[in-house]
């Protein structure tokens, strides 16, 4: 067995952990109760930086978790947490003269178990339900009420309008789906970490499939052939919740990014916005700018706004006045039938010549700088 010297003793005190290079492979040397032990760095998973993740006493021994997405190695020997057969590669580590030599190939391999998803199956092979003669509308409801309070929301009501419609005239298979029902955690921001740390389906969906967004990237990615997203405006914006959904759909722009794969193809997408006070086009323009992001194409007059003005401070009125409005019933109706005529054009374009132009990660400033901790 050859051994490659790596560092001295005295650049990995007790109670640290280091990353070295073997070659071309990196390793995490790992320094704690006395003893020096080393691992593959790139964790099994998604090749997170084992070397920099946080050591802890648990369960059998001391385990390091990856930074990440949170799978865990055993320093000493490279396996998972009792009860899971995951072994991650292990090195054997001499000390000679002061200095930490590794061997240059494990003494233990690296195993990978199959891990059981197949409640995310579709979307992990990305099995699409739309077809050429499909209309399948989803509407996705963003206001936040109360379950234990029910009222009167002017955005969700327009939004059933415009379903109801879309089901009487197209004959059309439509679904809600109300943001404020789904338990769904926010976004905890793989993508600082690295673009690769933020995955398809979303990390937390993988490690967790029955957050409620799995039920949202289901229907909108696999599912509809045209999405209308309500909103009421809070502070001059979007809902909260709306912002909510839309940090989790970062998994689906950064598949350009990562992988030049275009998850969203001939879908179109519509909104309704409405509130006591104005601000309409800002809230339509930014939602729109997110959504051809993720590859939603537009029809003209894309969005339904309703707003009584700056001055209107009697609420009370709002709702009086929406229910009478001829305005409301009609675009209600005139967002569907847009859409429904893009739609048919759209189905018709060859999405292979479509182009995302987005950036890449080869198009950084920073591209071929190395990033020695990371694996990838």
């Amino acid at each position: 067995m050859n051994f490659i010297r790596v560092c001295h003793k005295d650049e990995l005190p007790d109670n640290s952990q280091k990353i070295v290079n073997i070659g071309k492979k990196k390793v995490a040397l790992f320094h704690f109760n006395g003893k020096i032990s080393a691992i593959a760095n790139a964790c099994l998973h998604k090749a997170g930086p084992l070397g920099l993740g946080e050591v802890a006493a648990k369960y059998d021994g001391m385990y390091v978790t990856c930074p990440w997405h949170g799978w865990e190695y055993n320093i000493e020997t490279g396996s998972a947490p009792p009860g899971f057969p995951d072994q991650q590669a292990l090195y054997e580590v001499k000390i000679e003269s002061e200095f930490i030599s590794v061997s240059e190939e494990p003494i233990v391999k690296a195993h990978r178990e199959h891990h059981n998803n197949s409640l995310l199956e579709d979307l992990l092979k990305l099995k699409y339900q739309t077809s050429e003669k499909s209309l399948n509308i989803l509407g996705i409801s963003t206001t936040n009420l109360s379950s234990q309070l029910p009222r009167f929301s002017t955005s969700e009501d327009a939004l059933e309008k415009s379903l109801s419609y879309a089901v009487e005239k197209y004959g059309a298979t439509t679904k809600m789906v109300k943001l404020r029902d789904l338990e769904f955690k926010n976004c905890e921001g793989y993508y600082s970490q690295h673009s690769h740390a933020c995955t398809w389906p979303c990390s937390i969906t993988e490690m967790n499939p029955e957050d409620g967004m799995t039920e949202v990237y289901e229907s909108m990615i696999l599912w509809a052939d045209i999405v209308i997203v309500s909103t009421p405006i809070r502070w001059g914006n979007a809902s909260a919740l709306y912002y909510k959904m839309a940090e989790r759909l970062n998994c689906v722009q950064n598949q350009i990014t990562i992988n030049n794969k275009v998850l969203v193809k001939n879908k179109v997408a519509s909104f309704i916005i409405t509130g006591g006070q104005d601000n309409i086009q800002q809230v339509a323009g930014q939602m729109m700018c997110f959504f051809t992001d993720l590859g939603f194409t537009f029809p003209p007059f894309s969005f339904l706004g309703w707003s009584r003005g700056w001055t209107s401070e009697d609420m009370d009125k709002n709702v009086m006045q929406f229910k009478k409005s001829e305005y409301i019933k009609r675009t209600a109706n005139e967002i569907v039938d847009n859409a429904v005529e893009v739609l048919k054009q759209i189905k018709k374009i060859d999405n292979g010549n479509i182009h995302a132009i987005k950036p890449k990660r080869s198009d950084s400033l920073s591209f071929d700088i190395e990033n020695k901790d990371m694996n990838i």
